[in-house]
């Protein structure tokens, strides 16, 4: 049984006691102050120290401070901290400073072998490092200490996030020449589905890229069907078994979504040239086909250019600046495909992978969007 507490009875007034009572069950307070609420409430219904320590699992010290403090100066006082004059910082600005200039230069520069800084190995380097630089008050720096460091200034010096450098000085005004052709592409559009008299196209605006590195996959254990109620997904083993890959050159209409393509093993000069001839074949005699894309080799090679010659101003290019090829309208036509049916795709063969990208296109073929840059008339302006 508890015994008599020897410090005196806690005298409540009704509104006291009231409050009190709205605080130890409040979940919006702060813990702290609920806490020391309910130490208040457990004294005034008679039990000492030593039972409210049982009873709430609090520390014999906090029960005491907040019994002093309320007998003394009140029940407010008993629930909030006493004033303390914060102390100076251990850790100055200088080395604040110091430990962000670490954090912005490489580890390699430093003579580790690693590129990047973890947090773990920065907050090794701070420590061994400190009192030589002249901070010895970061020579037992934990590893939380240095994060908070780099959390002021929004550094995060373990991780990478890229950026494409534009590196071609005329990207502005070859992207305005792309642009100005979907534009034109688009009015030509809208000219040929108004109740008119057809007439027949001069100038026909294809899209062309190459998609390379297409996988055959194949799968060592068969997929398992979704059950209903149990397995909601396909069941796919994690071992597989490659064949190589396949490259995808597709020539995109922007009149009509129509797609022409071819898979080959590579993507070198003499597989561009098949493309285009099928394109000579494809589209009437005298029209004029500009096509737009980007400098890979293979576009403007010797072998493409000797082609090119034989058949005098029936292609047009236009060329999409450097590490500019999101402008290139092509690139939707492979984001269909690679959500559609390249998404997940298992074959056993090479040869089973080309037909069935073949298949696919038809498919694409047999209901054709027209792919459309919808932001130009903001990216030329």
């Amino acid at each position: 049984m508890a015994g008599k507490s020897k410090l005196p009875a806690l005298t409540l007034t009704p509104e006291e006691e009231k409050r009190l009572e709205t605080l130890q069950a409040s979940r919006a307070a702060p813990v702290r102050e609920v806490e020391r609420a309910r130490i208040l409430l457990q004294y005034r219904a008679g039990n000492n120290p030593s039972g409210i320590q049982r009873a709430l699992g609090i520390s014999r010290v906090t029960i005491y401070h907040c019994l002093h403090k309320a007998l003394e100066m009140g029940i407010e006082a008993g629930l909030k901290d006493a004033f303390h004059r914060p102390k100076e910082p251990v850790i100055t600005g200088a080395d604040k400073a110091w430990v962000v200039h670490l954090a912005c230069t490489k580890p390699k520069e430093l003579g580790y072998a690693a590129e990047l800084w973890t947090r773990q190995s920065l907050a090794v380097h701070v420590r061994q490092q400190a009192r030589a630089a002249g901070h010895p008050s970061l020579a037992q720096a934990a590893k939380a200490t240095v994060q908070r460091i780099l959390d002021e200034q929004h550094l995060q010096p373990h991780k990478v996030k890229y950026y494409l450098e534009r590196r071609d000085p005329e990207f502005e005004l070859k992207m305005k020449e792309v642009l100005m052709v979907y534009q034109e592409v688009a009015v030509q559009n809208q000219a040929a589905g108004a109740p008119a008299a057809e007439v027949a196209p001069s100038v026909i605006t294809v899209s062309i890229d190459e998609k390379p590195g297409v996988q055959a996959i194949e799968n060592t254990a068969p997929d398992l069907p979704p059950v209903p109620q149990k397995h909601p997904t396909v069941g796919r083993d994690h071992e597989y078994k490659r064949h190589g890959t396949l490259s995808i050159l597709a020539s995109l209409d922007l009149h009509d979504g129509h797609v022409m393509a071819r898979v080959e093993e590579r993507h070198r000069s003499r597989e561009f040239v098949a493309l285009l001839k099928d394109l000579d074949a494809y589209y009437p005699a005298g029209v004029t086909i500009r096509v737009i894309l980007d400098n890979h080799s293979a576009h403007i090679s010797r072998e493409t250019r000797a082609y090119l010659a034989t058949r005098p101003n029936r292609f047009s290019y236009v060329h999409t600046p450097k590490h500019g090829s999101w402008l290139n309208l092509v690139e939707t036509l492979f984001g269909k495909m690679a959500h559609t049916f390249l998404r997940q795709i298992r074959v056993q063969s090479k040869a089973e992978l080309k037909e069935r990208i073949l298949r696919g296109i038809a498919e694409i073929n047999a209901a054709p969007v027209v792919h459309r840059w919808k932001t130009f008339d903001l990216l030329v302006s």
